[in-house]
Order: C-alpha cells, then structure tokens, then sequence
C-alpha cells in the first residue's frame, strides 16, 4: 500500500508541473511567437480539451487493459508532448500537441486517484496527501521557471516535466505492488483486467449502490442520485476552470496591473501554490473531523470573499494577501469534493471520479479560453471581476449540492 500511494504521489506531483507549465512561462511564450492572449488561450484550451477525454477514456481503458498499462499509456503520451513543446516548433504544432499532453495527464490523475479512493475507502487525509503532491508540483514549476526566466532559458521549463514525467513512467513499469496488483486491477495480463470489469459489475458492487440495479437510470445511477451528482459536476467545471484561469494567467494579471516585472510575477504565482500546499496539509484531516460539507462551504464562502477582495485591491501588497489567501482557501476544495461526491454515490467510485474530473477539465478548457479574450479585449480589473463572480456562481452551486447530498444521504 505504501509503495502505491507514494508513486501516486509522485504521478500527481508531476501532474500539478503539466497543469501549470504553461501558466508559468505564458508570457515569454506570447512574446516567443508573437501571439495575443487569446492564442495563448486557445493552447491552454487545447490542453484540457484533451484533459477531458483523457479522464473519460480512463474507465473503459482500464476495464480493457488494467490500471497500470492505462498509467503507462498516459505518462508516455505526456513524456512525448512535453519533449515536443521542448523543440519549441512552429505555433500550429504546439497546438497540436497540446491534446496529447492533455490526455497525459488527465488519464493520470483520473486512475490515479480512484486507485487511492478505493484504497482508502473514502478518507479525505489520504486523497489530501495526493492534492498536496500535486500543489507541491505547481509551486516548483513557477519557482523553476522564474529562475530560467532570469537566465533567458525559459524553454527549459518543458524538458524537465519530460523527464520526470519519463522516470514516472519507469517506476510504473518496474514496480511491485504485491496483493494489491490483484485488488486494485495492477497486473499486466488481460485476465485480470477483465476479472476488474467483472468485478465493478458484480452483484456485491450494486448492493452497496443508493439504489437496487432495477432502478437505475442513466449511466447506472439511480434517478434519486442524478441532480446530485448534476450539481456536482457543474461545481467541479467552475472550480477547476477558475482555478486554471486564476494560476495561469496571475503573472499576466500583475504584470498588466501591478507593473511587476516577469520573473516576479511569475514567483507570485507560487506564493499562490505554496499556500495551497500549506493547506492541504491540514485540509484532509480538518475535513474529517469538522465534516466534507462544512468543510467545502466555510472555505469556498471564504474564498469567495478574498477573490471580491482582490476584484477591488489596488495595491501590491494587499493583493499578495490576498492570493495567499485564495490559495489557502482552495487547497482542499478538489479533494474534498471529489470524496464527499463518492462518499454518496457508493459502488461507482472509478466511474464518478472520472465523470467529475472530466468536468472538471472541460472547465479548464473553457474559462481560461474565455479569460484569454477578456486579457485582449478588456482592462484587466474586468478579468479578476469576472473570476470573482465565478467564484459567486460556485458558492451558490455548492450550497445547492449540499442539500441535494443531505437529502440524498436521508
């Protein structure tokens, strides 16, 4: 078990560098190419367009070849995407494969983290641990690339992901799992990925669902559970695509408002990170024992009230507060939702994970494109305006959620 959940920390922490690379170094990439923000946009959309099907590919490719052949594929296909933004080709082949990257390390995370859901069965400490790793991740890149910025080698920030993301790939491929390579759907041959698929089929797995198998509608989940599990969709596609927008476009946003210079901006976006680490130290456990539900309203209320604070700051330093105080706010929101959702939804722990993630990206895809024309075509106080109000929105999504999932639970 231990071996397992320390390389699927790892496999986050390298997915946290894929999700924010390009946040990190999207000014020297503008400049590079001679782009607007909207093109840089629309490589960032490209990515989580291929996020998306990455996660929803997840299932069925596990179901045909086990988890650990699906891992592989994933990491490859990041290692391989990463190595060709290295080259820095011409724009429309960084466009092209920016999906590639996407399915990486969407296909990852998707797998990776039902793995540890089921293994834990349900703990928000252990999917914590995950999230950490993956903050860990997104706080080094931009640290990273700031340093690379300085000495005008910025590029450089793509072949280091290539190669972690290839040495994740070895371990993958080397490593010995023990009793659970059988538990957990691990092994090499295709028996036992169909053994898995039979398994999550089985009888056993539709007694613990909310509903008897005659009742359930579509995609297997009873029609109690579906405005639930609508809801917690919808707050996972703003969650995830105000956090994108917010980590990769901050350097651009305190470079056009603040007058930072480039490489200081870009350290700002870890102070972001760093205090999303520094929370998910504490979120998993905090959120066992003051509750998921109150968990998620207490600090998404709060970071409601730290992004209207930023929406209106005009000044370095209180804006720097108050970034560090969204990142502490949102440092345990993903995983904790993630098991408050499959804690009443049970028997579909894969299937939920990889609907909700999928969603997830799709809002990755989207925010940040929409962000990208609002760098172009507005001041950038409308930006952190329109960031605010989704914030707004994902409150008043969640508080629904929550009494859809008091009454589901009744």
């Amino acid at each position: 078990m231990k071996k397992l959940m320390w390389l699927g920390c790892l496999s986050y922490l390298v997915i946290g560098i894929a999700h924010v690379v390009g946040g990190a170094v999207l000014e020297q990439l503008i400049d590079y190419y001679g782009l607007t923000y909207r093109d840089g946009g629309q490589w960032i959309m490209n990515q989580f367009l291929g996020f998306l099907a990455g996660v929803l590919l997840a299932p069925s490719l596990t179901a045909r070849v086990g988890k650990r052949t699906a891992v592989l594929i994933g990491l490859g296909l990041l290692t391989i995407a990463e190595a060709a933004y290295s080259l820095l080709l011409p724009w429309g082949w960084m466009l092209a494969f920016a999906p590639l990257a996407g399915i990486g390390f969407g296909m990852t995370e998707a797998i990776v983290g039902a793995a540890v859901i089921d293994l834990v069965k349900g703990k928000a400490s252990a999917m914590s641990r995950l999230e950490t790793f993956f903050g860990l991740g997104a706080l080094v890149i931009p640290l990273t690339a700031a340093y690379l910025i300085q000495l005008h080698i910025w590029q450089l920030s793509f072949p280091i992901l290539s190669a972690m993301a290839g040495i994740t790939f070895v371990l993958w491929l080397t490593m010995s799992f023990g009793a659970l390579e059988d538990s957990l759907g691990m092994r090499w041959t295709a028996a036992s990925a169909e053994a898995e698929g039979k398994k999550a089929a089985s009888p056993s797995d539709a007694r613990t669902s909310l509903a008897p198998v005659h009742a359930r509608g579509w995609l297997g989940y009873s029609s109690r559970s579906l405005p639930f599990l609508i809801m917690s969709a919808l707050f996972f596609l703003v969650y995830v695509g105000v956090e994108m927008s917010f980590s990769n476009y901050l350097p651009s946003i305190l470079i056009e408002r603040m007058g930072m210079e480039e490489a200081s901006a870009a350290a700002a976006l870890s102070l972001f990170w760093g205090s999303v680490v520094l929370g998910r130290l504490f979120a998993g456990v905090l959120a066992d024992r003051i509750g998921h539900g109150r968990y998620l309203a207490l600090f998404t209320a709060g970071a409601t009230l730290a992004f209207g604070g930023l929406a209106v700051s005009a000044t370095e330093g209180m804006a720097l507060i108050l970034i560090g105080l969204i990142g502490l706010c949102f440092s345990g929101i993903f995983g904790i939702a993630l098991v408050y959702a499959n804690g009443l939804l049970p028997g579909m722990t894969e299937r939920t994970t990889s609907l909700l993630v999928a969603l997830g990206g799709l809002g990755g895809a989207l925010l940040p494109r929409l962000t990208g024309w609002l760098m172009d075509s507005y001041p950038v106080g409308t930006t952190i305006q329109s960031l605010a109000g989704s914030v707004v929105l994902m409150l008043m999504v969640l508080l629904l959620m929550l009494a859809l999932g008091r009454r589901l639970r009744n």
